[in-house]
């Protein structure tokens, strides 16, 4: 089923573009220093690898403001300035060369400090992403909604778009976060329904690789299957790789995302005669590196999602794997490789990784090169 997508502007950063029915992109955070600039440029080149569309840097000091200029030379996908408070980083950032920034009017300072920010975005064209999070909502507001709400959130961050509105700028992205996820959903929900900007959507804090992909996983569903969002981010508590493995995830179980390797796997049971768990997290690492290097040998990647199976039981496995492109089942120290449910050939349960990753290898540059 095609879902239908709200109606946003197009805004560019860098050499991207997000709304405007755009395919949604997936961006995470660096955790480095980013006045290390080897660190930095070396994470972000793992993101890159991982599929990340745009990357965010925090700027707390001058020195990291003056770092992005170097790093801008070393990376190929848009780099975004996160700043909190100070409004000298903001320009600074801007100045050398950040394709995008994330402030929050609310906490720069006065106007004129906020018009500073405002004059440097226009000069150069580059969008302003005026975020709130729950966390930094005014007292104003919490006195007016008896407390933390979405309804305060979201008039919040209009509050603070017509701010910037009001200076003469609109090329402007919203996000409003937080770690609630039921607020997190109604906000997107009552703010896509006041503007067209594009909406950069997350769970903020959402926690640890395990708790936080839950919650992401069901907060981010609900609000893209609204058709809301136009660029998203899952926030972990771990590697930022993983928040890209995520994002994919995600959005490709949505169906707004296609062209990767989808690994399906039945619970273990009593049938189970293999270490079918064991198994199962060894054919996902191993998808995941033969689709980079698919990915990297053509540049456009797959043109429809491969889906491979990891069956337990000899028995029924074929059978259940009949939707699968490609498959393996396990027995008693053997298996068998399968296509479109059919056995293909029996193998020693040894082999049956090297054998299911050639033949992934074979399909999917067929697929790449036809694409």
């Amino acid at each position: 089923m095609q879902m239908h997508r709200m109606k946003t502007k197009t805004i560019h950063i860098g050499n991207r573009m997000i709304g405007g029915g755009n395919p949604i992109l997936i961006q995470s955070m660096t955790n480095t220093k980013t006045e290390d600039v080897k660190a930095t440029v070396e994470q972000i080149h793992r993101l890159e690898r991982a599929g990340c569309e745009i990357v965010r840097c925090t700027v707390p000091t001058m020195e990291a403001a003056l770092a992005l200029k170097e790093i801008k030379k070393q990376i190929s996908i848009p780099l975004v300035a996160d700043i909190h408070f100070d409004y000298k980083m903001a320009v600074a950032s801007i100045e050398n060369g950040a394709d995008k920034i994330r402030i929050n009017p609310g906490n720069i300072g006065n106007r004129e400090k906020v018009l500073a920010v405002v004059a440097a975005a226009k000069e150069r064209d580059i969008p302003i992403r005026v975020g709130v999070n729950s966390g930094s909502l005014e007292k104003n507001l919490i006195e007016k909604y008896g407390g933390v709400t979405a309804e305060g959130i979201v008039e919040s961050a209009l509050d603070k778009v017509k701010m910037v509105e009001d200076m003469g700028y609109d090329n402007l992205v919203i996000s409003v976060k937080s770690s609630d996820v039921l607020m997190c959903i109604r906000a997107h929900e009552i703010l896509a329904g006041k503007t067209d900007y594009p909406l950069h959507v997350g769970i903020t804090e959402a926690g640890t690789v395990f708790g936080g992909n839950v919650k992401s996983g069901v907060g981010l569903g609900i609000i893209l299957y609204q058709g809301i969002g136009d660029t998203i981010r899952v926030s972990l508590t771990g590697d930022p790789v993983e928040e890209i493995r995520s994002a994919k995830l995600i959005l490709g179980a949505l169906g707004l995302r296609k062209g990767g390797i989808e690994v399906v796997s039945c619970p273990t049971c009593g049938r189970t005669k293999i270490d079918l768990i064991g198994l199962a997290n060894q054919v996902e690492r191993m998808t995941a590196e033969v689709l980079q290097e698919i990915t990297d040998e053509f540049p456009k990647g797959l043109p429809r999602d491969v889906k491979v199976a990891v069956m337990g039981c000899a028995v029924n496995g074929p059978g259940e794997a009949r939707e699968a492109d490609i498959g393996i089942a396990g027995g008693i120290g053997e298996g068998l490789l399968i296509k479109k449910g059919e056995v293909v050939k029996k193998l020693p349960e040894a082999e049956l990784l090297s054998a299911l990753k050639e033949e992934l290898v074979c399909l999917c540059r067929c697929e790449a090169a036809q694409g």
